[in-house]
C-alpha cells in the first residue's frame, strides 16, 4: 500500500490562483489528485485552469468569496454535484495590506484599524468560513482533511506585520481547536493541520525583502542572518508537507502546525 497515494482525492484550494496555492495545485495534479481551484475573480480562476490543464484535465475551478457564506454554500453544492465528494480543503487564501503593516519610519499608533480588520477577516475568517462549510460536507462521510496556512509571524514577534501576525497566530489556535472538535465529535477520519511557511518571496512581501536592484533590504538581510539555511524558501518546498498531510501517511496526525522555514524557528540568533 502506498501511504502517500492521493490519486482520485478531490482537493479544494482556496486562493488557488495565487503563487503558493498555484504551486500546490500543480504538484497535486502531477500526483493524480483532482484539484478544485477557488478564487474570488473569474479571470484569476480561468487563467489558473488554463495553465493547469497543461498538466492534467483533472482540474476544475469556481469563483468563490471565502468571506461570503452564501457563496461558499453555493460552490460546495456545485462541487459535490459535479465530483461527488470533498476529501481535502487547503485554505491558501490570505494576504496583507499596507495599512496593517508598520512602515519603516512608523510605529504601532500609525496602523490603520480598518485595514487591520480586513487582514484579520481575510486570513482568519477566510479560513474559518470555508472550514465550516466544506468541513460540514466532509462530516457526512466522517472523513476529510483541512489544511490551514499559518506563518512564522504567528510564533514570535516579527516586526512591522502586526495585522498579519495577529491573524496567523489565531490560525494556529483555531487549527488545534478545530482538530480536537472534529475528531472528538465526528471520528478519527476528520483531521485538521497547518503548515507554517518561513520567508518566501511573493508579490505581497517583495518590496519589504528585496530592493529594486535585486539586493536584500535591511529586513531581508536580518531574516537571512536568522535562517540557518541562509536563503529564502521556494514555493515548491511546501509541497512535501502538503502531500504528507493530504495522504494516509498522516492518518494519526491532527492538530499540528509544521514549520517549513529553513530552521528560522529553531534558531536563537546566537
Amino acid at each position: 500500500m502506498n501511504l502517500f497515494n492521493v490519486e482520485n482525492k478531490v482537493i479544494l484550494i482556496t486562493g488557488g490562483g495565487g503563487v503558493l496555492g498555484g504551486q500546490m495545485a500543480e504538484y497535486l495534479l502531477e500526483n493524480n489528485a483532482t484539484v478544485v481551484i477557488l478564487d474570488y475573480k473569474a479571470e484569476i480562476v480561468y487563467s489558473a485552469i488554463e495553465r493547469l490543464k497543461v498538466i492534467s484535465n483533472n482540474v476544475v475551478g469556481f469563483v468563490c468569496n471565502v468571506l461570503d457564506e452564501t457563496s461558499l454554500n453555493e460552490v460546495c453544492s456545485k462541487i459535490v454535484e459535479q465530483l461527488g465528494k470533498i476529501d481535502v480543503l487547503i485554505n491558501a487564501a490570505g494576504g496583507n495590506m499596507p495599512g496593517a503593516t508598520i512602515g519603516e519610519h512608523q510605529n504601532i499608533f500609525d496602523v490603520k484599524i480598518d485595514d487591520f480588520k480586513k487582514v484579520v477577516d481575510l486570513n482568519l475568517f477566510g479560513s474559518i468560513l470555508p472550514s465550516l462549510v466544506f468541513g460540514k460536507e466532509m462530516t457526512k462521510n466522517k472523513e476529510g482533511i483541512i489544511i490551514n496556512i499559518s506563518s512564522m509571524t504567528a510564533q514570535s514577534a516579527i516586526t512591522r506585520v502586526v495585522g498579519y501576525s495577529a491573524s496567523k497566530a489565531a490560525i494556529d489556535n483555531y487549527t488545534k481547536w478545530l482538530a480536537v472538535e472534529l475528531a472528538s465529535k465526528f471520528g478519527d477520519g476528520m483531521r485538521v493541520n497547518a503548515i507554517a511557511p518561513g520567508f518566501f518571496i511573493g508579490n505581497q512581501n517583495r518590496d519589504l525583502l528585496i530592493n529594486k536592484d535585486g539586493s536584500y533590504t535591511n529586513r531581508g538581510n536580518t531574516i537571512i542572518e536568522n535562517t540557518p539555511m541562509k536563503r529564502f524558501g521556494e514555493a515548491n518546498e511546501l509541497n512535501g508537507s502538503i502531500h504528507f498531510l493530504c495522504s494516509e501517511a498522516s492518518k494519526f496526525v491532527t492538530g499540528i502546525v509544521i514549520p517549513i522555514d529553513g530552521g528560522f524557528s529553531a534558531f536563537s540568533g546566537v
